[in-house]
Protein backbone atom coordinates (compact mmCIF):
# COMPACT_ATOMS: atom_id res chain seq x y z
CA UNK A 1 0.00 0.00 0.00
CA UNK A 2 1.58 2.72 -1.06
CA UNK A 3 0.15 6.64 0.63
CA UNK A 4 -1.35 9.84 -1.12
CA UNK A 5 1.18 12.09 -0.01
CA UNK A 6 3.82 9.69 -0.35
CA UNK A 7 2.44 9.46 -4.04
CA UNK A 8 2.92 13.15 -4.91
CA UNK A 9 6.94 13.28 -3.49
CA UNK A 10 7.27 10.41 -5.60
CA UNK A 11 5.34 11.71 -8.94
CA UNK A 12 8.39 14.73 -8.45
CA UNK A 13 11.13 12.99 -7.75
CA UNK A 14 11.18 10.29 -9.82
CA UNK A 15 11.63 7.43 -7.21
CA UNK A 16 9.02 5.32 -8.19
CA UNK A 17 8.09 3.48 -11.77
CA UNK A 18 5.08 2.58 -11.43
CA UNK A 19 1.65 1.92 -8.94
CA UNK A 20 2.11 -1.30 -6.89
CA UNK A 21 0.79 -4.29 -8.51
CA UNK A 22 -2.58 -4.70 -6.06
CA UNK A 23 -1.34 -6.86 -3.25
CA UNK A 24 -4.75 -9.25 -2.97
CA UNK A 25 -4.65 -11.93 0.53
CA UNK A 26 -6.72 -15.37 -0.74
CA UNK A 27 -7.91 -15.57 3.00
CA UNK A 28 -10.46 -12.34 1.83
CA UNK A 29 -12.91 -14.53 -0.38
CA UNK A 30 -13.76 -18.07 -1.48
CA UNK A 31 -16.79 -18.58 1.11
CA UNK A 32 -18.28 -21.85 0.53
CA UNK A 33 -21.86 -20.46 0.90
CA UNK A 34 -21.04 -18.66 -1.89
CA UNK A 35 -21.62 -21.47 -4.23
CA UNK A 36 -25.76 -20.96 -3.62
CA UNK A 37 -25.51 -17.47 -4.39
CA UNK A 38 -24.25 -18.61 -8.15
CA UNK A 39 -26.77 -21.45 -8.46
CA UNK A 40 -29.63 -19.57 -7.43
CA UNK A 41 -28.82 -16.25 -9.82
CA UNK A 42 -28.02 -18.28 -12.64
CA UNK A 43 -31.98 -18.79 -12.92
CA UNK A 44 -33.10 -15.78 -11.25
CA UNK A 45 -30.82 -12.92 -13.12
CA UNK A 46 -28.87 -15.36 -15.71
CA UNK A 47 -27.26 -11.98 -16.99
CA UNK A 48 -25.89 -10.72 -13.60
CA UNK A 49 -24.43 -14.40 -12.97
CA UNK A 50 -22.87 -14.88 -16.56
CA UNK A 51 -21.05 -11.00 -16.13
CA UNK A 52 -19.69 -12.93 -13.14
CA UNK A 53 -18.66 -16.04 -14.53
CA UNK A 54 -16.85 -14.38 -17.06
CA UNK A 55 -15.07 -11.63 -14.75
CA UNK A 56 -11.89 -11.73 -13.38
CA UNK A 57 -13.46 -11.67 -9.64
CA UNK A 58 -15.02 -15.71 -11.07
CA UNK A 59 -11.16 -16.51 -12.43
CA UNK A 60 -9.72 -15.26 -9.03
CA UNK A 61 -12.52 -17.79 -7.00
CA UNK A 62 -14.39 -14.19 -5.46
CA UNK A 63 -17.89 -15.10 -5.92
CA UNK A 64 -21.10 -13.14 -4.24
CA UNK A 65 -21.01 -13.62 -0.98
CA UNK A 66 -17.30 -12.70 -0.71
CA UNK A 67 -18.52 -9.08 -1.78
CA UNK A 68 -22.13 -8.95 -0.08
CA UNK A 69 -21.38 -10.72 3.24
CA UNK A 70 -22.55 -8.19 5.83
CA UNK A 71 -22.61 -8.22 9.82
CA UNK A 72 -25.75 -8.36 11.50
CA UNK A 73 -25.25 -5.05 13.19
CA UNK A 74 -24.70 -3.37 10.19
CA UNK A 75 -27.47 -0.52 9.08
CA UNK A 76 -28.07 -2.10 6.16
CA UNK A 77 -27.85 -5.73 6.77
CA UNK A 78 -30.47 -8.42 5.58
CA UNK A 79 -30.85 -12.20 5.87
CA UNK A 80 -31.37 -13.52 2.71
CA UNK A 81 -31.91 -17.41 1.69
CA UNK A 82 -30.17 -17.62 5.69
CA UNK A 83 -27.15 -15.57 4.54
CA UNK A 84 -26.35 -11.89 6.17
CA UNK A 85 -26.12 -9.59 3.45
CA UNK A 86 -25.99 -6.22 2.45
CA UNK A 87 -27.53 -4.99 -1.05
CA UNK A 88 -25.01 -2.57 -1.33
CA UNK A 89 -21.32 -2.95 -1.80
CA UNK A 90 -19.46 -0.19 -1.08
CA UNK A 91 -15.79 0.96 -1.53
CA UNK A 92 -15.37 0.21 1.98
CA UNK A 93 -16.41 -3.38 0.97
CA UNK A 94 -14.11 -3.45 -1.87
CA UNK A 95 -11.09 -1.97 0.05
CA UNK A 96 -11.25 -5.18 1.78
CA UNK A 97 -8.90 -6.38 -0.92
CA UNK A 98 -8.35 -3.46 -2.48
CA UNK A 99 -7.26 -1.12 0.05
CA UNK A 100 -5.02 1.27 -2.35
CA UNK A 101 -7.64 1.78 -4.74
CA UNK A 102 -10.13 2.27 -1.97
CA UNK A 103 -7.66 4.85 0.15
CA UNK A 104 -7.37 6.63 -3.26
CA UNK A 105 -10.47 7.19 -4.20
CA UNK A 106 -11.59 8.13 -0.55
CA UNK A 107 -9.63 10.98 -0.79
CA UNK A 108 -10.16 12.24 -4.10
CA UNK A 109 -12.75 15.00 -5.48
CA UNK A 110 -14.80 11.85 -6.73
CA UNK A 111 -15.68 10.76 -3.18
CA UNK A 112 -16.64 14.67 -2.66
CA UNK A 113 -19.39 14.48 -5.31
CA UNK A 114 -22.21 14.51 -3.53
CA UNK A 115 -20.87 16.83 -0.79
CA UNK A 116 -20.26 19.85 -3.30
CA UNK A 117 -23.90 19.86 -4.59
CA UNK A 118 -26.00 19.01 -1.90
CA UNK A 119 -26.24 22.23 -0.92
CA UNK A 120 -27.00 23.87 -4.18
CA UNK A 121 -28.91 21.00 -6.41
CA UNK A 122 -32.40 22.23 -4.39
CA UNK A 123 -32.24 25.37 -6.46
CA UNK A 124 -31.98 23.72 -9.29
CA UNK A 125 -33.90 19.93 -9.12
CA UNK A 126 -36.03 21.02 -6.93
CA UNK A 127 -37.25 24.77 -7.30
CA UNK A 128 -37.21 23.94 -11.01
CA UNK A 129 -38.48 21.09 -11.73
CA UNK A 130 -39.38 18.27 -8.92
CA UNK A 131 -37.41 15.83 -6.25
CA UNK A 132 -38.20 13.22 -8.41
CA UNK A 133 -35.51 15.36 -10.56
CA UNK A 134 -32.75 14.94 -8.50
CA UNK A 135 -32.78 10.89 -8.23
CA UNK A 136 -33.39 10.47 -11.70
CA UNK A 137 -30.75 13.01 -12.62
CA UNK A 138 -28.26 15.20 -10.39
CA UNK A 139 -27.91 11.63 -7.80
CA UNK A 140 -27.07 9.46 -10.59
CA UNK A 141 -23.86 11.18 -11.29
CA UNK A 142 -23.08 13.29 -8.02
CA UNK A 143 -24.48 10.22 -6.22
CA UNK A 144 -27.37 9.83 -3.70
CA UNK A 145 -27.08 9.48 0.13
CA UNK A 146 -28.51 6.08 0.28
CA UNK A 147 -31.20 5.86 3.15
CA UNK A 148 -32.47 2.84 4.62
CA UNK A 149 -35.55 1.75 6.33
CA UNK A 150 -36.78 0.47 9.52
CA UNK A 151 -36.98 -2.79 8.02
CA UNK A 152 -33.71 -3.12 6.61
CA UNK A 153 -34.81 -2.15 3.36
CA UNK A 154 -33.27 0.68 0.65
CA UNK A 155 -35.15 3.56 0.20
CA UNK A 156 -36.40 3.33 -3.27
CA UNK A 157 -36.23 7.63 -3.17
CA UNK A 158 -32.45 7.02 -3.14
CA UNK A 159 -32.08 3.27 -4.57
CA UNK A 160 -30.40 2.54 -6.96
CA UNK A 161 -27.75 4.54 -7.48
CA UNK A 162 -24.32 4.01 -8.40
CA UNK A 163 -23.07 8.40 -8.34
CA UNK A 164 -19.59 8.60 -8.11
CA UNK A 165 -19.97 10.40 -4.62
CA UNK A 166 -22.67 8.51 -2.98
CA UNK A 167 -23.19 8.08 0.59
CA UNK A 168 -23.15 4.62 1.72
CA UNK A 169 -25.20 3.13 4.78
CA UNK A 170 -21.54 2.09 5.90
CA UNK A 171 -20.33 5.92 5.50
CA UNK A 172 -18.56 5.45 2.95
CA UNK A 173 -18.57 7.67 -0.06
CA UNK A 174 -18.59 6.78 -3.01
CA UNK A 175 -19.24 3.57 -6.10
CA UNK A 176 -16.92 1.57 -7.51
CA UNK A 177 -19.04 0.24 -10.11
CA UNK A 178 -20.04 3.50 -11.27
CA UNK A 179 -16.89 3.22 -13.69
CA UNK A 180 -16.55 -0.61 -13.35
CA UNK A 181 -19.93 -1.63 -13.69
CA UNK A 182 -21.57 -4.63 -11.53
CA UNK A 183 -20.74 -7.45 -11.92
CA UNK A 184 -18.39 -8.41 -14.86
CA UNK A 185 -15.97 -5.37 -12.83
CA UNK A 186 -13.58 -4.71 -16.07
CA UNK A 187 -10.86 -2.97 -15.99
CA UNK A 188 -10.87 -2.50 -19.73
CA UNK A 189 -14.59 -0.97 -19.42
CA UNK A 190 -13.08 1.58 -16.61
CA UNK A 191 -10.41 2.66 -19.12
CA UNK A 192 -12.64 3.46 -22.11
CA UNK A 193 -13.53 6.80 -22.32
CA UNK A 194 -16.82 5.94 -22.14
CA UNK A 195 -16.63 5.16 -18.67
CA UNK A 196 -16.29 8.46 -17.91
CA UNK A 197 -18.96 10.24 -20.25
CA UNK A 198 -22.10 9.09 -18.96
CA UNK A 199 -21.65 11.75 -16.30
CA UNK A 200 -18.93 14.06 -18.36
CA UNK A 201 -20.69 15.04 -21.17
CA UNK A 202 -23.63 17.98 -21.56
CA UNK A 203 -23.40 21.99 -20.41
CA UNK A 204 -21.27 22.07 -17.55
CA UNK A 205 -18.82 19.34 -18.00
CA UNK A 206 -18.56 18.43 -21.92
CA UNK A 207 -15.46 16.33 -21.79
CA UNK A 208 -17.13 13.54 -24.22
CA UNK A 209 -17.75 16.22 -26.90
CA UNK A 210 -14.59 17.55 -26.02
CA UNK A 211 -12.45 14.68 -26.05
CA UNK A 212 -14.07 13.05 -29.51
CA UNK A 213 -13.80 16.53 -31.34
CA UNK A 214 -9.63 16.98 -30.28
CA UNK A 215 -6.90 15.24 -32.00
CA UNK A 216 -6.38 12.83 -28.92
CA UNK A 217 -10.04 11.70 -29.31
CA UNK A 218 -9.76 10.99 -32.93
CA UNK A 219 -6.55 9.02 -32.91
CA UNK A 220 -8.43 6.81 -29.96
CA UNK A 221 -11.10 6.38 -32.65
CA UNK A 222 -8.61 4.76 -35.24
CA UNK A 223 -6.85 2.94 -32.86
CA UNK A 224 -8.78 1.76 -30.56
CA UNK A 225 -7.78 -1.79 -30.75
CA UNK A 226 -4.24 -1.10 -30.31
CA UNK A 227 -4.73 0.28 -26.58
CA UNK A 228 -4.46 -2.88 -24.90
CA UNK A 229 -7.57 -2.43 -22.36
CA UNK A 230 -7.27 -5.28 -20.79
CA UNK A 231 -3.70 -5.43 -20.16
CA UNK A 232 -2.79 -6.13 -16.44
CA UNK A 233 -0.96 -2.87 -15.98
CA UNK A 234 -1.50 0.31 -18.05
CA UNK A 235 1.27 2.75 -18.28
CA UNK A 236 1.48 4.79 -20.82
CA UNK A 237 4.45 4.54 -23.14
CA UNK A 238 5.07 0.55 -21.95
CA UNK A 239 1.63 -0.82 -22.84
CA UNK A 240 0.17 1.10 -24.77
CA UNK A 241 0.88 4.39 -27.22
CA UNK A 242 -1.91 4.96 -29.74
CA UNK A 243 -3.46 7.59 -27.74
CA UNK A 244 -4.54 8.73 -25.13
CA UNK A 245 -8.01 8.57 -22.89
CA UNK A 246 -9.49 10.26 -19.69
CA UNK A 247 -7.81 7.82 -17.60
CA UNK A 248 -4.32 8.00 -19.31
CA UNK A 249 -4.27 11.82 -18.15
CA UNK A 250 -5.55 12.56 -15.24
CA UNK A 251 -5.33 8.75 -13.56
CA UNK A 252 -2.77 6.78 -15.42
CA UNK A 253 0.37 5.30 -14.99
CA UNK A 254 3.47 7.06 -17.54
CA UNK A 255 7.09 6.73 -16.88
CA UNK A 256 7.65 7.65 -13.36
CA UNK A 257 4.23 8.78 -12.56
CA UNK A 258 2.22 5.97 -10.78
CA UNK A 259 -1.09 5.50 -11.79
CA UNK A 260 -4.23 6.50 -9.04
CA UNK A 261 -7.42 6.47 -8.55
CA UNK A 262 -7.61 10.04 -6.97
CA UNK A 263 -8.75 11.54 -10.13
CA UNK A 264 -8.35 15.42 -9.32
CA UNK A 265 -4.85 15.09 -8.21
CA UNK A 266 -3.46 16.70 -11.09
CA UNK A 267 -5.85 19.60 -11.87
CA UNK A 268 -4.09 22.73 -11.14
CA UNK A 269 -6.96 24.85 -12.42
CA UNK A 270 -10.84 24.95 -11.59
CA UNK A 271 -12.54 24.82 -14.63
CA UNK A 272 -16.13 24.18 -13.41
CA UNK A 273 -16.48 27.79 -11.37
CA UNK A 274 -18.06 31.42 -12.13
CA UNK A 275 -13.73 32.04 -11.70
CA UNK A 276 -11.05 30.13 -12.31
CA UNK A 277 -8.31 30.01 -9.61
CA UNK A 278 -5.62 27.47 -9.64
CA UNK A 279 -5.61 25.32 -6.75
CA UNK A 280 -3.49 23.92 -4.04
CA UNK A 281 -3.83 20.68 -2.99
CA UNK A 282 -4.91 20.67 0.88
CA UNK A 283 -4.40 16.32 2.23
CA UNK A 284 -5.18 16.07 5.57
CA UNK A 285 -4.48 13.80 8.39
CA UNK A 286 -7.29 11.59 7.56
CA UNK A 287 -5.76 11.10 4.12
CA UNK A 288 -9.34 13.23 2.40
CA UNK A 289 -7.90 16.78 0.66
CA UNK A 290 -9.75 19.80 -0.15
CA UNK A 291 -8.62 22.39 -2.94
CA UNK A 292 -8.11 25.91 -2.15
CA UNK A 293 -7.58 29.22 -4.33
CA UNK A 294 -3.92 29.72 -4.58
CA UNK A 295 -4.58 33.09 -4.30
CA UNK A 296 -5.28 32.62 -0.52
CA UNK A 297 -2.44 32.01 2.21
CA UNK A 298 -1.44 28.15 2.24
CA UNK A 299 -2.47 26.77 5.62
CA UNK A 300 -0.22 25.60 8.42
CA UNK A 301 0.44 22.00 8.95
CA UNK A 302 -1.44 21.38 11.97
CA UNK A 303 -4.33 23.69 11.30
CA UNK A 304 -7.87 23.16 10.85
CA UNK A 305 -10.30 23.17 7.93
CA UNK A 306 -14.05 22.59 6.91
CA UNK A 307 -14.21 20.24 4.21
CA UNK A 308 -16.68 19.86 1.60
CA UNK A 309 -18.46 17.86 3.82
CA UNK A 310 -19.33 20.00 6.92
CA UNK A 311 -16.73 18.57 8.56
CA UNK A 312 -13.08 19.20 9.74
CA UNK A 313 -9.91 18.00 9.11
CA UNK A 314 -6.41 18.72 10.13
CA UNK A 315 -3.71 19.92 7.25
CA UNK A 316 -0.69 17.61 6.72
CA UNK A 317 0.36 18.56 3.54
CA UNK A 318 -0.50 21.47 0.95
CA UNK A 319 0.63 20.73 -2.72
CA UNK A 320 0.61 24.12 -5.19
CA UNK A 321 -0.72 24.22 -8.33
CA UNK A 322 3.13 24.43 -9.75
CA UNK A 323 3.33 20.98 -8.74
CA UNK A 324 0.26 19.72 -9.88
CA UNK A 325 0.73 20.79 -13.65
CA UNK A 326 4.37 19.59 -13.32
CA UNK A 327 3.16 15.77 -12.52
CA UNK A 328 0.04 16.16 -15.82
CA UNK A 329 3.01 17.98 -17.94
CA UNK A 330 5.47 14.45 -17.25
CA UNK A 331 1.89 12.59 -18.58
CA UNK A 332 2.01 14.73 -21.94
CA UNK A 333 6.08 14.13 -22.32
CA UNK A 334 5.14 10.26 -22.50
CA UNK A 335 3.78 11.76 -26.39
CA UNK A 336 5.37 15.02 -26.71
CA UNK A 337 7.83 17.07 -26.59
CA UNK A 338 9.06 19.56 -23.78
CA UNK A 339 8.39 22.61 -25.98
CA UNK A 340 5.44 21.20 -27.29
CA UNK A 341 3.78 20.75 -23.77
CA UNK A 342 4.91 24.20 -22.05
CA UNK A 343 3.58 25.64 -25.30
CA UNK A 344 0.09 24.05 -25.15
CA UNK A 345 0.15 24.76 -21.30
CA UNK A 346 0.68 28.28 -21.78
CA UNK A 347 -2.00 28.33 -24.49
CA UNK A 348 -4.38 26.90 -21.86
CA UNK A 349 -3.47 29.19 -19.28
CA UNK A 350 -3.80 32.16 -21.43
CA UNK A 351 -7.57 31.12 -22.43
CA UNK A 352 -8.83 30.60 -18.76
CA UNK A 353 -6.88 34.10 -17.92
CA UNK A 354 -8.76 35.50 -20.68
CA UNK A 355 -12.24 34.38 -19.81
CA UNK A 356 -11.41 35.52 -16.21
CA UNK A 357 -10.55 38.79 -16.92
CA UNK A 358 -12.88 39.98 -19.46
CA UNK A 359 -15.98 37.74 -18.54
CA UNK A 360 -16.25 35.22 -15.60
CA UNK A 361 -14.51 38.62 -12.97
CA UNK A 362 -16.75 41.42 -14.27
CA UNK A 363 -20.20 39.16 -14.22
CA UNK A 364 -19.23 38.19 -11.01
CA UNK A 365 -18.42 41.39 -9.55
CA UNK A 366 -21.76 43.05 -11.37
CA UNK A 367 -23.83 40.51 -9.99
CA UNK A 368 -22.41 40.98 -6.20
CA UNK A 369 -23.06 44.66 -6.50
CA UNK A 370 -26.71 44.07 -7.67
CA UNK A 371 -27.18 41.28 -4.89
CA UNK A 372 -25.82 43.90 -2.45
CA UNK A 373 -27.64 46.82 -3.37
CA UNK A 374 -30.87 44.76 -3.00
CA UNK A 375 -32.06 44.51 -7.08
CA UNK A 376 -31.64 41.29 -7.01
CA UNK A 377 -33.45 38.72 -4.49
CA UNK A 378 -31.32 36.23 -2.59
CA UNK A 379 -33.35 33.69 -4.08
CA UNK A 380 -31.89 31.64 -7.15
CA UNK A 381 -33.42 31.31 -10.40
CA UNK A 382 -36.43 34.03 -9.73
CA UNK A 383 -35.19 36.52 -11.73
CA UNK A 384 -33.76 36.52 -15.32
CA UNK A 385 -30.45 38.36 -15.10
CA UNK A 386 -29.33 34.70 -12.27
CA UNK A 387 -30.36 32.28 -15.84
CA UNK A 388 -27.90 34.58 -18.15
CA UNK A 389 -25.31 34.61 -15.48
CA UNK A 390 -25.62 30.85 -14.86
CA UNK A 391 -25.53 30.05 -18.69
CA UNK A 392 -22.80 32.54 -19.14
CA UNK A 393 -20.12 30.22 -16.71
CA UNK A 394 -22.06 26.74 -16.22
CA UNK A 395 -22.32 26.72 -19.66
CA UNK A 396 -20.52 28.40 -22.22
CA UNK A 397 -17.84 29.66 -19.84
CA UNK A 398 -17.32 25.65 -18.94
CA UNK A 399 -16.99 24.63 -22.78
CA UNK A 400 -14.88 27.36 -23.51
CA UNK A 401 -12.13 26.30 -20.56
CA UNK A 402 -12.52 22.86 -21.24
CA UNK A 403 -12.11 22.75 -24.86
CA UNK A 404 -8.60 24.63 -24.37
CA UNK A 405 -7.34 22.18 -21.59
CA UNK A 406 -8.49 19.11 -24.27
CA UNK A 407 -7.43 20.87 -27.52
CA UNK A 408 -10.60 20.95 -29.11
CA UNK A 409 -10.74 24.52 -30.68
CA UNK A 410 -14.51 23.92 -32.11
CA UNK A 411 -15.44 23.92 -28.17
CA UNK A 412 -12.85 26.64 -26.79
CA UNK A 413 -14.60 28.84 -29.44
CA UNK A 414 -17.39 28.32 -31.58
CA UNK A 415 -19.28 26.25 -28.54
CA UNK A 416 -17.23 28.26 -25.99
CA UNK A 417 -15.50 31.73 -26.02
CA UNK A 418 -17.86 32.56 -28.77
CA UNK A 419 -21.37 32.10 -26.94
CA UNK A 420 -19.36 33.53 -23.51
CA UNK A 421 -18.79 36.72 -25.48
CA UNK A 422 -22.50 36.78 -27.45
CA UNK A 423 -24.16 36.34 -23.96
CA UNK A 424 -22.05 38.78 -22.19
CA UNK A 425 -22.57 41.73 -24.42
CA UNK A 426 -26.38 41.00 -26.05
CA UNK A 427 -28.09 39.03 -22.72
CA UNK A 428 -26.31 39.55 -19.58
CA UNK A 429 -25.05 43.77 -19.85
CA UNK A 430 -28.36 44.30 -21.43
CA UNK A 431 -30.02 42.46 -18.95
CA UNK A 432 -27.58 43.78 -15.83
CA UNK A 433 -28.44 48.02 -16.62
CA UNK A 434 -32.15 47.24 -16.94
CA UNK A 435 -31.83 45.87 -13.39
CA UNK A 436 -29.61 48.28 -12.40
CA UNK A 437 -31.99 51.10 -13.42
CA UNK A 438 -30.36 54.73 -12.52
CA UNK A 439 -27.56 52.87 -10.70
CA UNK A 440 -25.75 51.29 -14.05
CA UNK A 441 -23.00 53.80 -14.32
CA UNK A 442 -22.29 52.73 -10.85
CA UNK A 443 -22.81 48.97 -11.09
CA UNK A 444 -22.54 47.69 -14.43
CA UNK A 445 -20.19 50.30 -16.36
CA UNK A 446 -17.95 51.14 -14.02
CA UNK A 447 -16.96 47.69 -14.00
CA UNK A 448 -16.20 47.30 -17.30
CA UNK A 449 -14.17 50.46 -17.39
CA UNK A 450 -12.08 48.79 -14.70
CA UNK A 451 -10.05 46.76 -17.87
CA UNK A 452 -9.07 47.80 -21.46
CA UNK A 453 -11.24 44.40 -22.54
CA UNK A 454 -14.45 46.56 -23.24
CA UNK A 455 -12.74 49.35 -24.91
CA UNK A 456 -13.82 48.01 -28.15
CA UNK A 457 -16.99 49.12 -27.68
CA UNK A 458 -16.13 52.86 -27.72
CA UNK A 459 -15.28 52.97 -31.31
CA UNK A 460 -19.20 52.16 -32.60
CA UNK A 461 -18.10 53.88 -35.75
CA UNK A 462 -15.43 51.45 -36.69
CA UNK A 463 -15.50 49.70 -39.95
CA UNK A 464 -17.56 46.96 -40.42
CA UNK A 465 -16.70 44.38 -43.12
CA UNK A 466 -17.82 40.71 -41.04
CA UNK A 467 -21.10 41.94 -41.21
CA UNK A 468 -21.12 43.00 -44.67
CA UNK A 469 -21.90 46.71 -43.87
CA UNK A 470 -19.77 49.54 -43.25
CA UNK A 471 -20.87 53.12 -42.42
CA UNK A 472 -20.68 55.18 -45.94
CA UNK A 473 -17.98 57.85 -46.66
CA UNK A 474 -18.42 61.19 -45.07
CA UNK A 475 -19.24 63.28 -47.87
CA UNK A 476 -17.18 66.95 -48.11
CA UNK A 477 -19.89 69.89 -47.77
CA UNK A 478 -21.79 71.00 -50.67
CA UNK A 479 -20.43 74.34 -51.95
CA UNK A 480 -21.73 74.18 -55.18
CA UNK A 481 -24.66 77.39 -54.36
CA UNK A 482 -21.37 79.16 -53.12
CA UNK A 483 -19.28 78.94 -56.14
CA UNK A 484 -21.93 80.30 -58.11
CA UNK A 485 -22.85 83.42 -55.73
CA UNK A 486 -19.48 84.43 -54.35
CA UNK A 487 -16.97 85.65 -57.81
CA UNK A 488 -19.02 88.55 -60.17
CA UNK A 489 -16.46 87.79 -63.04
CA UNK A 490 -18.28 84.61 -63.09
CA UNK A 491 -15.31 82.10 -61.82
CA UNK A 492 -16.10 80.47 -58.55
CA UNK A 493 -14.24 80.55 -55.62
CA UNK A 494 -13.13 76.37 -55.78
CA UNK A 495 -12.12 76.95 -59.64
CA UNK A 496 -10.17 80.20 -58.78
CA UNK A 497 -8.42 77.97 -55.85
CA UNK A 498 -7.54 75.47 -58.29
CA UNK A 499 -5.84 77.78 -60.72
CA UNK A 500 -3.88 78.89 -58.35
CA UNK A 501 -2.56 75.64 -56.82
CA UNK A 502 -1.95 74.48 -60.70
CA UNK A 503 -0.49 77.86 -61.65
CA UNK A 504 3.26 77.30 -60.27
CA UNK A 505 2.86 73.79 -62.24
CA UNK A 506 2.19 75.90 -65.32
CA UNK A 507 5.15 78.89 -64.79
CA UNK A 508 8.09 78.44 -66.53
CA UNK A 509 10.58 76.43 -64.29
CA UNK A 510 14.04 78.11 -64.76
CA UNK A 511 16.55 74.89 -65.65
CA UNK A 512 20.24 74.95 -64.91
CA UNK A 513 22.84 74.09 -67.83
CA UNK A 514 24.13 70.98 -65.57
CA UNK A 515 20.58 69.30 -65.39
CA UNK A 516 19.13 70.10 -68.16
CA UNK A 517 18.49 67.45 -70.89
CA UNK A 518 19.32 64.36 -68.02
CA UNK A 519 16.05 63.71 -67.42
CA UNK A 520 16.78 63.24 -63.38
CA UNK A 521 14.61 65.89 -61.91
Amino acid sequence: MKHPILLLVLCVTGALAQAAKVELDPSHWGHPEGENCVSCHAKASPGLAEQWRESAHQRAGVNCLDCHQADSADVDAITHEGQVIATIVSPKDCGRCHQQEFEEQAGSVHAEAHAIISERVPALAHNLTGAAMQAAGCDQCHGSRVKVRGDGSLDPTTWPNSGIGRINPDGSKGSCSSCHGRHAFSKAQAREPDACVRCHSGPDSPDKEVFEASKHGMIYKANREAMNLDADTWIAGQDYKAAPTCVTCHMGGAGKIPSTHDVGLRNAWSLNTPVSARQYLVVLESGEKLELPADQKPPKRGSELTKADGGTGKVKMVVGPDRRRQIMSMVCLECHGKTFTASFMDQFDAVVQLYNGKFGEPAAAIMKGLYEQGLLTPLPFDEPLEFIYWELWHDEGARARHGAAMMSPNHAWWEGMYLVGRNFYSRFLPEARAVAGGAAAELVDSVLARSDHHRWQSSPDAANPILGWSPPPRLEPDTSELEESADPSGQSPRAGAEAQAVAPMTEAVPVSPASEGRGDD
